[in-house]
């Protein structure tokens, strides 16, 4: 089995981000993927955000998938809200959303 590419886009004007990676890595660790396989991109400027489809900080991608709906976002160079399956907002994704997204990628892959 191959394991999923994972990406991290992110932007220093957002502080969350850090906590973020050390989420998803933990996450990655937990369903036994390597934490450093994360593909970290830093998004600087807003031509950055509009060419790789960036809606906010932390965006995490998995095998091109974004692990939560953007619904109608478009790219900018600003901080992401998420919402978390119990309702509120947060400046990071729900870690259940993260295990849902590996797990699928996990399972296409080996065409499960």
């Amino acid at each position: 089995m191959s394991a999923p590419r994972i990406e991290f886009l992110w932007w220093e004007g957002c502080a969350s981000h850090r906590q973020a990676l050390a989420e998803l890595q933990a996450e990655l660790e937990a369903v036994g993927l390597d934490p450093k396989s994360v593909e970290e991109i830093e998004i600087e400027n807003d031509g950055d955000a509009e060419a790789m489809l960036f809606v906010g900080s932390p965006t995490i991608r998995i095998d091109g998938k974004d692990v939560a709906d953007a619904g109608d976002d478009q790219p900018a160079l600003t901080c992401r809200a998420y919402r978390l399956r119990d309702g509120r907002i947060s400046p990071l994704p729900d870690r259940a959303d993260l295990r849902v997204a590996l797990g699928a990628a996990m399972t296409a892959r080996n065409g499960d």
